[in-house]
């Protein structure tokens, strides 16, 4: 044991986990923290300009890296702002660790008017961490940040919350530091692992359905081996995108496809439907991605919760992606899977019809996808926001390489993707790292090129400018008979970014992506491309009916309607 304070003990703390960085605001309540920081010569502090980012950020490191990102923020209204981000993390399964300040011990719970003092703050994000605890005492603190990380690596990665008071951080006592937690991988029982593989061996159509878990448990080879060992193809989530590279010949790719003509969209999920076994991997099964209801499904997760919330049918596989799809190879080997003919040619003429009807249909973002794809190296990270371009590019935008894509999942934070391609630079600082945003979510955030700048953090954005909300503008248009308040007064991009010190650059039109992006990659420099997009229409909403029913724009079965 050593004498130490509470700040020093959190940063030695992280340390043995492996923290190398943090994303935080020195502030008030936290000072001890910082203090402890600063004279700890493993970890840097990278501050941002707002709370906001500090969440996005870690949430960005920790999709690339594959090691949880750390937050620091003031209490009370530092947690509400830094909160956004942890939603968007949680609904990503990301390992994002918040350390949040406290009032005084003394003042908590009496609704005194402390300076940022909220009544039960972790239940401000509760909902959107897995594990939280508050460490009154600097002895508490290594065993505090000891559970926040197995929390994280263990089970479902997910945030979590760590509040420390102000005087924890500068009050010194004997402290015996922790290392980290052995981790053991779990593995569903060999029963289990014999019946499914049994249930798969007799399947006519089989499939894997791949997800973020996939990624999360680092699985993407034993993906590809279960693939290639079973002459099974592979779809992929949203979140599970380049888990089975899109190029390999027993992909069918990724996600739905957003048209809304049932003949001409459906392609992958008539795939899904008629598959008689789905093996779902690291997947949720959520809105837009169901197995067939006459299917078999084969749910290795995780999370306990997700294994037979879908359909009843289902043979559940309780344990981690990598180490369950390890141990069901041979037990399918043994039942004799590896002796089904190839998929590979059905796989690719499902994908040549796709492709054939995204240019036959001559869709406006289709030209635009490819003009980007042809100048945007294959290794690198792209960080979507939500635009008018997003959606399109969860089906068509093709991935060789795992965790490189990366959106909001199923919070759809427009604005996040400036500060979490920022958190994945400088996670991945020699690889290219690219932010796709639209105006509207861009300003969210803007103000943190200044930390892009000061940092030398060489994120490319292209921002994607029509002076409008433009998702939200078509969407009133087209189902509410006319927009509303969705214009924006927007500065001039290229100055606005000049001003912070990073460089800009301004296409003329979208096609000339294709040759600005590999300019903007040269540069040692956070650079802005400001392209003007015009209208990018999708099918009318009632049209996604027979996927989705979307609440948002029309009444429900069982509302009175006038």
């Amino acid at each position: 044991m050593t004498n130490m304070s509470g700040g020093e003990a959190l940063a030695k703390s992280l340390v043995r986990e492996g923290v190398e960085v943090v994303f935080g605001i020195p502030g008030i309540q936290i000072y001890g923290i910082v203090a402890g920081l600063r004279d700890e010569p493993g970890i840097r502090m990278i501050t941002t300009r707002h709370e906001q980012a500090t969440t996005y950020m870690a949430d960005g490191y920790a999709r690339a890296s594959g090691k949880p990102g750390v937050a620091l923020v003031v209490p009370g209204v530092g947690l509400y702002n830094a909160a956004s981000g942890l939603a968007n993390a949680y609904s990503r399964s990301s390992p994002v660790l918040l350390i949040a300040g406290q009032i005084p011990r003394g003042a908590m719970g009496k609704n005194i008017g402390a300076v940022h003092e909220v009544a039960d703050q972790p239940g401000i994000v509760r909902s959107v961490t897995k594990w939280q605890r508050l460490a009154m005492r600097p002895k508490e603190i290594p065993d505090t940040v000891f559970e926040a990380f197995r929390q994280m690596r263990t089970g479902r990665p997910r945030p979590t919350l760590i509040e420390i008071p102000p005087e924890v951080g500068v009050e010194t006592e004997e402290v015996a530091l922790r290392n980290p937690a052995r981790i053991s991988r779990i593995v569903p029982s060999p029963e289990d692992l014999r019946e499914a593989a049994r249930i798969i061996a007799r399947s006519r159509l089989p499939l894997i359905y791949a997800g973020g878990g996939v990624a999360r448990s680092d699985a993407e080879e034993a993906l590809v081996k279960l693939a290639e060992a079973t002459n099974i193809p592979v779809i992929t989530s949203s979140g599970g995108k380049g888990t089975m590279p899109d190029g390999h010949p027993l992909s069918y790719g990724s996600c739905f496809s957003p048209r809304g003509e049932i003949q001409e969209m459906n392609q992958l999920y008539e795939v899904m439907q008629s598959a008689d076994v789905v093996i779902g991997i690291g997947a949720r099964f959520s809105l837009g991605n169901p197995a067939g209801d006459a299917s078999t499904l084969v749910n290795i997760n995780i999370d306990d919760s997700e294994l037979t919330r879908v359909q009843s049918n289902t043979i559940p596989l309780h344990g981690d992606a990598r180490a369950t799809i390890d141990a069901l190879i041979p037990y399918l080997i043994e039942a004799g899977v590896g002796e089904r003919p190839s998929p590979a040619e059905a796989v690719a003429a499902a994908r040549s019809l796709i492709a054939y009807y995204d240019i036959g249909l001559r869709e406006p973002q289709y030209p635009v996808i490819e003009a980007m794809r042809r100048g945007i190296p294959e290794d690198a990270f792209v960080v979507w926001d939500i635009n008018q371009l997003s959606f399109y590019a969860r089906t068509h935008w093709p991935v060789n390489h795992s965790k490189t894509y990366i959106d909001a999942g199923y919070s759809f934070n427009v604005g996040y993707a400036f500060p979490t391609a920022l958190g994945v630079k400088v996670a991945k600082p020699d690889r290219p790292v690219l932010c796709m945003v639209g105006d509207g979510g861009f300003m969210f955030n803007a103000s943190e090129l200044s930390t892009a700048v000061k940092y030398g953090i060489n994120v490319v954005t292209v921002l994607f400018n029509n002076d409008s909300y433009g998702n939200v503008a078509r969407d009133l248009e087209e189902s509410f008979a006319g927009t509303y308040e969705t214009d924006l007064h927007n500065p001039d991009f290229v100055k606005f970014a000049e001003s912070f010190g990073a460089v800009a650059m301004r296409a003329n039109d979208p096609m000339e992506l294709e040759t600005l992006i590999p300019l903007a990659l040269e540069r040692e420099d956070p650079v802005v491309i400001d392209v003007p997009l015009g209208d990018m229409p999708i099918p009318p909403a009632p049209q996604f009916a027979p996927l989705y029913n979307l609440p948002w724009t029309m009444p429900q079965e069982g509302l009175i309607v006038s």
